[in-house]
């Protein structure tokens, strides 16, 4: 749990902050201490000196009178004053001859004292001193800090004309004034102001650190949690899952980019759960699109191969057919003058009975021809309208035999197809019949003419009674008939195909039932023009 603590980046972050700024505000203590305590003993220092110049002020002139009670009497006075804790007058061989101490007065100091060692360290007595030198800190035998002050007294020229007692003039030092004042106080005041320093920063560090934190865990730990509550969501499988943060910086458009993703992430879901969920029905589809494929393909192989075999068969068959109804004709026209009361009346019967069936043969060889296409076609630009117009006027007498009349639905805009407009015409024309034809009690046929997907969209529509399923996948395979044998020879669809399929276009029945059928005719277009 401690550890997991521990690896969150808002604790780190107010760990490292309070760690820093503890390190800051300990080393400004220790400096403001440092200098508390340079301050407070200068102000001792200085303190110190004014009580050592003032003693020998007050003691200048009853040393010149040689009034040794006196200097006793300044000295014990002046040794009362608080913080003071001991006066003394040492002469040049170490002797104290004054001191606010009287059992030491006439005893002589160790040399190697610590009053003593700053003058007395080498073998000749040093007679100036820095002011650095003249000062000592130490601890008295009470343990308590004290702070000696070294102030030599100098052989001024009152000392050595004196009357009372002359000093030669070659002597440069007296004797040394030794002032002990305490530090007690001084060390009371900065352990009072130590203690709050350090309690101010730690106040300080406490608050700032409770501020920083209240800060990152609003700021920083709190977007967090949502950005880690959205990443479990995603984790989850809940790829709607929104971050609700509302914030400008960063971390907001850092959350909207969240969004963003996962609002991607749920629709790409969905579109692969719903490709998954539709996949067979799309291998299906691609299944019966590749199907179709085949089957045009082998439509397309199984033409190929009859147009081949219908272009010989045709021209073998053409001329002897040619033949036998050009004879036939002949002979029964000789017979019919011949003839006396109807005594040839049945030979000409069967003549003109060889004659019909041998016209019949030479349509279906004709049907052969076209079927074959053993002619080149020739591709210009063409008015797709004026084809339709022309193929509608070509089989007006079926549409008034058998009662039907035409609607045309064309579209404002003129445009061309590059096209065989003969093949084209043979093509609506097969198709106009056949439907005139599906409707013997007469109706009404739809020509429309559309544009779609950069093809001419030819639909020719009847209200004839359909076509049956088990006829329709067969309905453009060659000498496949619904019609009697005597009134189709089955190739007709089976050409319209070939030609459509030379034009690189598609037919197709688009739909059928009992109302009628609708045929669909596909066709590369061209270019507009104006």
């Amino acid at each position: 749990m401690t550890t997991k603590l521990l690896n969150k980046l808002s604790v780190r972050l107010i760990i490292s902050i309070s760690l820093i700024l503890f390190s800051i505000l300990a080393a400004y203590t220790y400096f403001i201490i440092k200098n508390l305590d340079s301050y407070l003993t200068e102000s001792r220092l200085e303190s110190a000196y004014n009580i050592s110049g003032l003693i020998k002020k007050s003691t200048r002139y009853s040393m010149l009178l040689n009034r040794r009670e006196d200097v006793h009497e300044i000295i014990n006075t002046l040794g009362t004053e608080k913080g003071v804790y001991n006066i003394r007058i040492y002469n040049k061989q170490g002797i104290i001859i004054f001191s606010t101490d009287s059992s030491e007065i006439m005893k002589k100091v160790n040399m190697s004292a610590e009053a003593c060692i700053v003058c007395h360290n080498s073998s000749v007595p040093l007679s100036k001193l820095t002011n650095r030198n003249k000062i000592r800190i130490y601890r008295n035998p009470e343990n308590k800090r004290v702070l000696g002050l070294i102030n030599p007294i100098q052989n001024e020229p009152d000392c050595y004309n004196a009357d009372c007692h002359a000093h030669s003039p070659n002597v440069q030092v007296l004797g040394v004034l030794d002032v002990v004042v305490g530090l007690d106080k001084l060390d009371e005041i900065i352990s009072r102001n130590t203690r709050e320093i350090i309690l101010n920063a730690l106040l300080i560090t406490i608050v700032i650190s409770f501020c920083c934190g209240l800060f990152i865990i609003v700021l920083i730990n709190r977007p967090i949690n949502k950005f880690t509550k959205g990443i479990d969501e995603i984790g989850k499988g809940n790829l709607n899952y929104k971050i609700n943060l509302s914030t400008k910086n960063e971390l907001g458009q850092l959350a909207h980019r969240f969004n963003d993703m996962s609002t991607k992430l749920n629709e790409a879901y969905k579109e692969i759960k719903n490709w998954s969920e539709t996949l067979n029905d799309k291998v299906n589809e691609k299944t019966e699109e590749l199907r179709n494929i085949y089957n045009q393909v082998n439509q397309i192989e199984k033409l190929a191969s009859l147009g081949k075999l219908s272009a010989t068969v045709a021209h073998e068959l053409n001329n002897p057919l040619e033949g036998i109804l050009t004879y036939s004709k002949l002979i029964s026209r000789k017979l019919q003058s011949m003839q006396k009361d109807s005594e040839f009346s049945k030979l000409i019967e069967y003549l003109e009975l060889i004659s019909g069936e041998s016209s019949r043969c030479g349509r279906i060889v004709k049907d052969l021809l076209l079927f074959s296409h053993e002619e080149r076609d020739e591709f210009s630009k063409e008015n797709l309208r004026k084809i339709i117009d022309k193929s509608i006027t070509v089989i007006q007498h079926h549409l008034e035999i058998y009662n039907v009349t035409i609607e045309k639905e064309y579209p404002d805009e003129v445009k061309q197809i590059n096209c065989s407009s003969q093949k084209i015409q043979q093509v609506l024309m097969s198709l106009l019949i056949n439907a005139i034809e599906a409707m013997p009690q007469g109706g009404k046929i739809i020509v429309k003419l559309t544009w779609e997907n950069k093809k001419a969209v030819i639909r020719i529509i009847d209200e004839g009674s359909g076509i049956a399923s088990k006829d329709l996948p067969h309905i453009f395979e060659p000498f496949y008939s619904t019609k009697e044998a005597s009134k189709g020879t089955g190739l007709g669809l089976a050409v319209v195909y070939g030609i459509v399929a030379n034009h690189n276009g598609t037919i197709e029945v688009e739909k059928t039932s009992t109302k009628g059928t609708t045929f669909k005719l596909a066709l590369p277009q061209n270019e507009n023009i104006s």
